[in-house]
């Protein structure tokens, strides 16, 4: 089978698996090619070095890389046309201690093409009515939950008559009404340096893909203390843990309490039909902080209901009981 057409199997497979990532893993005996969605990361193949150098050099010619370089981290990007639908890739390739290469593919859909309903409305509700003081909407959970794309449709109502801008690492959702930036660190364009850039075109909205330090965290700050409506994620387990990971990089009660307007936490959850529903809950820094740990009530209350429904089944409520 020519090269091409197993890389359009492998590409084939990963968007119908609603995939994010695609990864090729150098292994004792040739490569393990998985798969990450909201289900975590699943095995799709096992092939011998030669069959899996190919698919990766083809792979790496298509996103303008250099071939010959295996060790060296390398950025690239590409399209690739899926029957009537065309999907933007991401490409980071870096050598392992031994030299042997490995291939990371992120997977970038449109807008339309991502559907994640909701196990209840209220939240989204919620936050639509927060939007209106402004201020920072931190989104946590794992990754693969769908956080960016409630995000992206939270902001798109706003689109039409605000400006909005995205700053991401990398871009995972193409959307030609915003104003989308890329984080290239080669460049010395990080997540912070973007953001000051962005503040002199005038924004109304924000969406920065992730706080992950000090610098990024202040920048974000004070964004929202300057007027605009700034969506964001940090990474932690609990909507309780996102207050306490941005004091930990250095963000004072004083700005938090004026900046910060809601925590979100999200996952996608799997059906009983097999399609997943995003699950989410939403706090307000009051309600968070007036808590010494987070009793995930609210969230077993939704999980809870859904079993009931026969939505999901009891092991997805065991799986998931604690988020």
């Amino acid at each position: 089978m020519e090269v091409s057409q197993v890389v359009d199997d492998l590409f084939r497979a990963a968007i119908k698996h609603r995939a994010s990532d695609i990864y090729f893993l150098p292994a004792e005996n040739g490569y393990q090619i998985k798969i990450r969605n909201y289900n975590g990361i699943t095995l799709w193949t096992q092939m011998d070095h030669l069959k899996a150098r190919r698919m990766m050099n083809y792979c790496k010619y298509l996103a303008d890389m250099i071939l010959s370089e295996q060790r060296r981290p390398q950025l690239g990007a590409m399209q690739w046309q899926l029957d009537d639908a065309k999907f933007a890739l991401r490409l980071s390739s870096v050598g392992n201690f031994n030299d042997h290469e490995s291939l990371v593919i992120r997977i970038i859909y449109s807008l339309e093409r991502t559907r994640d309903p909701f196990f209840n409305k209220a939240p989204i509700q919620l936050i639509t009515k927060m939007t209106q003081k402004r201020g920072l909407i931190v989104f946590s959970g794992p990754t693969g939950a769908g956080k960016t794309t409630t995000i992206y449709r939270l902001v798109n109502e706003l689109a039409e008559n605000e400006l909005v801008m995205t700053i991401e690492d990398p871009i995972e959702i193409e959307e030609a009404a915003f104003l989308q930036l890329q984080v290239n660190r080669e460049a010395g364009m990080d997540y912070s340096d973007l953001i000051k850039v962005g503040l002199r075109h005038r924004p109304d909205v924000f969406i920065i893909g992730e706080i992950r330090d000090r610098l990024t965290a202040q920048a974000a700050i004070n964004a929202a203390l300057s007027g605009h409506l700034v969506y964001t994620t940090v990474h932690a387990q609990d909507p309780l843990g996102v207050i306490r990971r941005l004091t930990h990089l250095g963000v004072s009660d004083e700005y938090l309490n004026q900046a910060l307007t809601a925590v979100a936490y999200q996952r996608l959850i799997p059906t009983v039909s097999g399609n997943p529903k995003a699950l989410l809950v939403v706090h307000e820094l009051e309600a968070l902080t007036a808590k010494n740990t987070y009793d995930w009530e609210e969230w077993q209350r939704e999980l809870k209901q859904a079993r009931t429904k026969g939505v999901v089944s009891d092991e997805t409520v065991k799986k998931f009981w604690e988020g």
